[in-house]
């Protein structure tokens, strides 16, 4: 194991520009993957090498913070690396988009404003990223990532300089950066497969559109409140030209004949439309739930269309228990596609939650302290690149390896050592 390790930092170094970066970089993987409560670069240090903390803070942090390498060529290596061994359980069945939240306070550090945080369930002072994600039936790894810059920040160029934005960054949603990313995987010839996303995402229509256009297909939450024409339903044709003028080309509607919303046809289907469905095995039993699905044209502003919305697939769940459906999915799977398939697709998203969850209780991918936007990418990207290897190692011998369990070798820390940001610590980051 650790002769693999070693020839995966190796190759991560090459990517990483100057031979100089090697060792720092070699470092801060290790670092993350040691052991400890706190993986920002002071505490790593103090592991690494505890009789000289001091420059190995400097050389680390001066590797993270300010160093001018590529975070995508790096992640671009560690892909190359770890998918091959991904693959070997398994082809790549999806791309997650999704993002996550980090709880910070003060106003000074890249990104950070009162927004909702998935973290903690509702409104918070916090800064989020949106990544790209390829998953196989029992792996997952992220393979882009960015920070969502809210308009606030976007426009405010003292806070630019700061924290050094780069120019070329301007405010785009959510939804806009995670097809910026899945445009680059397809450019970049990653190998495809369905795109997952929440209702985040999937209620964007150009987010649905780009996607479409890429070629490539989807399965994608929604909101009950979105519009539809139920199969064998469509808006009304063009007006009649009379000669004069344009030709009419636009569809329309009409009081008597106007879509319905996706919760409003769920609870107009009889009750034989429903199947109980299972799609994997959960810690404690077998998860399952009751499902429909059926064709429909999604309504959303096609009086402003001159042709038809291809029909795609509404899978809608109802749990027995409930007393109205919970979760809704637009999909552009195959027509011959099985409720199975699609159900197993649509809840496939489950496994990018556990990425994030190892990274941040492991590997520290909220610890970082500084306030710019290189480092925070920096320190997200070797993260990934840590956890890269775990994900490896998992797929070729065990499916338990983790951080701090990977027999590498560890220093005994000082014990007056004092960390910032430690639970034991008067000093703040």
């Amino acid at each position: 194991m650790q002769q693999r390790f070693a020839a995966y930092l190796d190759s991560l170094a090459r990517a990483a520009g100057h031979a100089d970066r090697a060792v720092p970089l070699e470092s801060y993987c290790t670092g993350l993957l040691l052991p400890g409560e706190r993986k920002s670069v002071e505490p790593m240090a103090a592991r690494l090498a505890p009789e000289d903390v001091r420059r190995v803070h400097q050389s680390l942090h001066h590797f993270v913070a300010n160093a001018p390498w590529s975070d995508e060529a790096l992640l671009e290596k560690v892909l190359h690396s770890v998918l091959p061994v991904m693959k070997r359980n398994g082809a790549v069945v999806a791309w997650i988009v999704d993002d996550t939240g980090f709880v910070k306070k003060g106003t000074h550090s890249v990104g950070v404003v009162r927004q909702y945080c998935g973290q903690v369930g509702k409104q918070e002072n916090c800064r989020v990223a949106v990544s790209l994600s390829l998953a196989t039936e029992q792996a997952s790894l992220p393979i882009a990532w960015r920070l969502y810059l809210p308009e606030i920040w976007a426009k405010d160029r003292k806070r630019r300089k700061e924290t050094g934005i780069p120019r070329e960054i301007t405010f785009a949603t959510k939804p806009a950066i995670a097809l910026q990313q899945v445009r680059k995987a397809v450019q970049e010839e990653v190998i495809t497969a369905p795109v997952l996303a929440d209702a985040a995402y999937g209620n964007d229509s150009r987010f649905r559109e780009g996607l479409t256009e890429l070629g490539l297909e989807y399965v994608v939450g929604v909101q009950k409140s979105t519009t539809v024409w139920r199969a064998g339903k469509a808006p009304l044709p063009a007006k009649r030209w009379k000669g004069m003028g344009r030709r009419p080309k636009l569809l329309r509607r009409d009081k008597q004949h106007q879509p319905i919303s996706l919760k409003q046809l769920a609870e107009s289907l009889p009750p034989s439309a429903w199947k109980h469905v299972f799609w994997r095995e959960g810690t404690k039993q077998k998860l399952r739930s009751r499902f429909t699905a059926l064709c429909v044209r999604v309504a959303h502003r096609d009086y402003w269309r001159s042709e038809l919305p291809a029909e795609e697939w509404l899978l809608i769940e109802w749990p027995t228990e409930e007393s109205e459906p919970t979760k809704y999915w637009l999909a552009t799977l195959p027509a011959d596609s099985k409720l199975a398939v699609l159900v197993k697709l649509a809840k496939h998203r489950w496994i990018i939650e556990r990425d994030y969850e190892e990274l941040k209780q492991e590997l520290g991918l909220g610890h970082y302290e500084g306030r710019g936007w290189r480092g925070f990418h920096h320190h997200a990207t070797l993260c990934i690149a840590a956890y890269g290897f775990l994900v490896a190692e998992r797929s070729r011998f065990s499916p338990s390896a983790r951080a701090g369990h990977l027999d590498l070798r560890t220093q005994k820390i000082p014990p007056d050592f004092q960390p910032r940001g430690s639970s034991h610590s008067r000093r703040t980051a």
